[in-house]
Parts: structure tokens; C-alpha cells; sequence
């Protein structure tokens, strides 16, 4: 089963090219190291909250977009051992000197995948989204995630995947957890919907939200605390 190193970012607007360019410079390295995909995507549409919201997440500035991104691999197992590879590896810590946006405010952590449906395929536009789920209602939220994924691919989404939090670590500045306010009986969640044009995700939802089955779906978790977002994405290397 695939697993998600999941990652939120604030970046300068400014600096927008030096991350691009940043990013896509250190693919050839993180895939040596086993990353099956790299992901980066860029702040479009992305609402501040009642609650909570991406910009909290990171402590945003004004000046700073909202970059939501993510690497894959074939599993956990791959994935420890990458990390294992970069925290020794020289050239990983020369690639991190110049980097073009705040990494103490960046956000992290490992997702096992528990629901993944079609694959990527031109991807132009993503939805991404954080919850926090009460661990009593993994299950539920599995079987919510399912039917949520079969709607979604109904109009148009080619590929929708939710990942529940496995090594999330806390931090000292910013973390997943406090990102959607998590409590000690909760699991953050990582989650992203792909769909080959912005124009396609617009027309989508306005489906999506129009369907009965999303009146009559239940919620397994608070979705007042829900964070998501509408990214452009600017890597995407396999």
C-alpha cells in the first residue's frame, strides 16, 4: 500500500521560481533515495476558516502563498529507509542550506494510505485537505473516505487518495496537530483529490454538491475543524 510523507508549507510569493526550481533540482536525489512520486503544489484557492485554515497551519504571512505537497512510496518500510539515507547523506544537508521559504513553520508527518482510487494522470489542478478523526471511528471514516472517492471519480476526479497519521511528529513551531486543532483521542489525516484542469474541479463540485448521496453521507468526524484548498501544481515528478 502506498505511503504519504505529507508536507504544508508557507513560501514568499516572490520566491515562487527559486522553490519550483529548488524542488525539482532535488527529485533526482530523493527518488535515489526511493520516493516513487514528488508533488508540489501551489496556493490557488485557498479560504481562510471560522477555526481553522491552511494560512494558521503554517502562521502564513501576508507575503507567503500555501504550498501543499507530498512524496510517495511503495510503502513504510521504503520510506524509512530514505530518511534514514538523507539524515546521513552530505548532499541533503548542502541542498538545505538555500532553501527559498521558512522550514521551521513547515508542517510534516507519514500517512498509511486507507483509501485510494484511480490514478494521476495529467493532474491540473488538486484539492487538498486535513482532518483530525477520532481513532474509535477509523473504520467509519474508511468506509466514508470509499464513498466520498466513488463520487468524486464519478465527476471527474481522476485520483483520491485520504491517508491516516502514522509518524506525526509534534513540533516546537507549527505541526499537523495543532493545524486541525487534533485532541488526544484523534488522528490527523492527510488527503487530496486530482483533476486534470481547475475548470474540471469547479464543474465537478458543483455536481458533487448537488448529489443526494452527499446530503445523506454521514460525517465521522468534526468537519468545522476541516482544512482544505483548492493548488495548482507546480512539480510533479516520477
Amino acid at each position: 500500500m502506498t505511503y504519504i510523507e505529507g508536507f504544508v508549507a508557507a513560501v514568499p510569493e516572490t520566491t515562487k521560481a527559486a522553490y519550483t526550481k529548488h524542488a525539482s533540482d532535488a527529485f533526482p536525489l530523493f527518488k535515489e533515495f526511493g520516493v516513487s512520486r514528488m508533488v508540489e503544489t501551489w496556493e490557488s484557492d485557498v479560504p481562510d476558516g471560522k477555526v481553522t485554515d491552511f494560512r494558521r497551519a503554517v502562521k502564513a504571512r501576508p507575503d507567503e502563498k500555501i504550498v501543499f505537497s507530498w512524496f510517495e512510496y511503495p510503502s513504510k518500510a521504503a520510506r524509512d529507509a530514505a530518511n534514514e539515507k538523507m539524515m546521513s547523506d552530505p548532499r541533503m544537508a548542502e541542498a538545505g542550506k538555500d532553501m527559498p521559504f521558512d522550514g521551521k513553520r513547515m508542517i510534516f508527518g507519514g500517512f498509511d494510505t486507507i483509501s485510494d482510487k484511480g490514478a494521476p494522470a495529467g493532474t491540473g489542478y488538486v484539492n487538498g485537505s486535513l482532518f483530525a478523526v477520532p481513532n474509535a471511528n477509523k473504520a467509519d471514516f474508511t468506509a466514508f473516505a470509499k464513498q466520498m472517492a466513488d463520487i468524486f471519480t464519478e465527476y471527474g476526479a481522476t485520483r483520491v487518495l485520504d491517508a491516516w497519521g502514522n509518524d506525526v511528529p509534534a513540533g516546537k513551531v507549527t505541526d499537523f496537530q495543532g493545524a486541525v486543532q487534533a485532541r488526544d483521542d484523534e488522528t490527523v489525516l492527510f488527503g487530496w483529490i486530482e483533476w486534470a484542469s481547475k475548470a474540471d474541479s469547479e464543474a465537478g463540485w458543483e455536481k458533487i454538491m448537488g448529489d443526494p448521496r452527499m446530503a445523506d453521507a454521514k460525517v465521522p468526524f468534526d468537519g468545522q475543524r476541516m482544512v482544505f484548498g483548492g493548488f495548482e501544481p507546480i512539480v510533479d515528478l516520477s
